[in-house]
């Protein structure tokens, strides 16, 4: 490991999912509703167009039931989610110095200001409802980057906010982005201007810290044209033998001839009802890169989103789901394609253990206008134990326009007892013949990342994988 590596592979998993002692101002009540809406945009100041979306989506919200498809929701109790928590002392600071010690030790375990000094351009860090810490390296200030904590983005740039804001993700589009816009708080506003790219990363992580907490964080990223930029999202949460929920919002914009990648590490504790929404609108000759890894919460219902609006649009989505013992990943890939000589590709790995349920549940929309559209999916599922774990692939595919070429290739399959004797055969014991196949299986998602957050996601499964023999 090089001196400005970060050592990702010290994480270990009491890092996660110890929960830190902190004080909270205690003047939230559990529960959603009209008055705590009124309160937290009072408190925050904003303008009477952001409350009026509050207030809308609260509207939407009550009105839709919850969803009856995919995993059961029965028993995340809405009632007893505390939807905005902040810690006493908790703001904003460009300085990780002036963070308050309690909250920089939490985030100086998870190795965040180190892969800052490392890695980033730029680094934003939320814990529970707040942000604690945002900054950007000059020389991308100084090129006209904005990267903010998205309520100074409100405060500071409405006009550029509201030409965006909710405009790929509609509050109608179902019940938690609703739920979300009724109730956001914290999250990133990042803007690229025509003709910059940023060469190094951005980040920003999410750290939920209370009992029964909800986090609900917004991200909107606007790259102008001809810009290219990549953002990494990493969470977490802690145990507590009570429900969480995660339900946040991205919104991507990537303009003519631009290029976005966003990636995400999302490991929440087994507690977390995981139930994001991410979408981005790729126009002309532009590009959208999603990559994902989800591990850790009880229940992910997660499908990253791409509208291909533009000609020659393109998006590339890969994905790696580990379902163990008690979870259920039900994660994939929206694709709706509009403009003419588009591309798309889906590669989607999960792993199951220990019972753990993986679904694959994909959604590829061409339509009429979408000539000489060229798609291609591919799913493989890997189980790692005989303990009744289930995969399924469940595609819904469809075709307007009969120009269009679409390819979908699914596989399952265990690791065999003659591999593994092979290993064993040479002299490699099961449990690291296991994690080498599974190095192998991910081999394609995980280089795609920076060098130093493949041994993030690469020190995650190896957590996931303790114990996987027998």
């Amino acid at each position: 490991m090089s001196d400005s590596a970060v050592a990702f592979d010290e994480i270990t998993r009491d890092d996660l999912d110890r929960a830190d002692d902190q004080s909270y101002i205690d003047n939230y009540e559990k529960g959603l509703s009209e008055k705590l809406i009124r309160q937290i945009s009072a408190e925050k100041n904003e303008p009477d167009w952001v409350l009026e979306i509050r207030l809308n989506a609260f509207a939407e919200f009550e009105k839709r039931s919850m969803p009856t498809w995919g995993p059961d929701l029965s028993k995340l109790d809405l009632s007893q989610i505390r939807f905005f928590a902040t810690a006493d002392g908790e703001k904003n600071q460009k300085s990780w110095e002036d963070v308050p010690d309690d909250i920089k030790r939490t985030f100086e375990r998870l190795k965040i200001p180190e892969a800052e000094r490392a890695v980033l351009a730029g680094v934003g860090a939320q814990y529970d409802s707040e942000t604690v810490y945002h900054n950007l390296k000059d020389e991308w200030t100084d090129q006209g980057v904005i990267f903010e904590d998205f309520d100074y983005a409100i405060a500071n740039h409405p006009e550029l906010v509201k030409k965006y804001f909710t405009k790929c993700i509609p509050i109608n589009d179902h019940k938690f982005a609703a739920l979300h816009y009724a109730i956001f708080s914290g999250g990133t506003f990042l803007y690229v201007p025509k003709g910059v790219t940023i060469t190094q990363p951005l980040q920003a992580y999410f750290r939920m810290n209370a009992k029964n907490g909800g986090q609900f964080e917004h991200t909107l990223i606007v790259v102008e044209e001809g810009s290219s930029v990549e953002y990494i999202e990493g969470c977490s949460a802690p145990k507590f033998g009570e429900n969480s929920l995660h339900a946040g919002g991205v919104e991507v914009f990537v303009a003519d001839g631009a290029r976005a990648r966003y990636s995400s590490v999302e490991n929440w504790s087994q507690d977390t009802y995981n139930l994001n929404t991410k979408r981005a609108i790729v126009k002309n000759d532009a590009r959208m890169e999603w990559i994902g890894g989800n591990l850790g919460s009880g229940t992910t219902m997660l499908y990253p989103a791409s509208v291909l609006a533009g000609d020659r649009a393109r998006a590339d989505h890969l994905g790696v789901a580990f379902a163990n013992a008690g979870q259920n990943q039900d994660t994939g890939a929206k694709i709706t394609i509009v403009g003419k000589d588009c591309r798309a590709s889906v590669v989607s790995k999960s792993l199951s253990k220990g019972g753990g349920i993986s679904t694959y549940r994909g959604l590829l929309d061409i339509k009429p206008t979408a000539d000489r559209a060229m798609v291609a999916v591919e799913c493989d599922a890997l189980m790692l134990d005989d303990l009744g774990s289930v995969s399924d692939t469940i595609p819904n595919i469809v075709c307007e326009n009969d120009s269009a070429q679409v390819n979908h290739e699914a596989s399952a399959g265990k690791i065999s007892d003659e591999v593994l004797l092979y290993f064993e055969s040479r002299g490699i014991d099961e449990e690291t013949a296991k994690g080498m196949i599974v190095n192998g299986f991910l081999d394609e998602i995980v280089k795609t990342l920076p060098l130093e957050y493949a041994g993030e996601l690469n020190r995650l499964i190896e957590l996931e994988m303790e114990g996987s023999v027998g």
